[in-house]
């Protein structure tokens, strides 16, 4: 029931349901999906956080960057996440921007404001 209970209020959020149809398309990063949502990447990362405690998603390191994908830990979260696909379908907006977000652009574009400032 405490498994349950976690996924459904993971899901519980417009932002999380948005993430997870986008890492049903692609692999992403907290830039891009930061990006995309038009959040700030600190909220982004809650949220993962939220959907990774869930057992909804999981992240693995790959050079730069940590990359979040869809992995359902169970069948309850392999169904809920059939499920949320097949609504997800019709929602184009966020489908646009993914395909014009590149993470080299957008990254390389952080860091240099950061280094303007003195921080890198």
């Amino acid at each position: 029931m405490k498994q349950l209970v976690a996924i459904l209020k993971a899901t519980a959020d417009s932002n999380r349901l948005r993430i997870l149809g986008l890492l049903s398309r692609k692999e992403l990063c907290v830039c891009e999906l930061a990006h995309i949502l038009g959040i700030t990447q600190p909220s982004v990362s809650r949220h993962l956080r939220r959907l990774q405690a869930a057992g909804l998603i999981a992240a693995r390191q790959r050079g730069y960057w940590t990359n979040y994908y869809l992995a359902p830990a169970n069948q309850c979260t392999k169904d809920l996440l059939r499920h949320l696909n097949k609504w997800w379908q019709g929602k184009t907006d966020d489908i646009k921007q993914l395909s014009r977000v590149t993470r080299y652009s957008l990254c390389r574009h952080r860091d240099r404001a950061r280094a303007k400032k003195g921080r890198l």
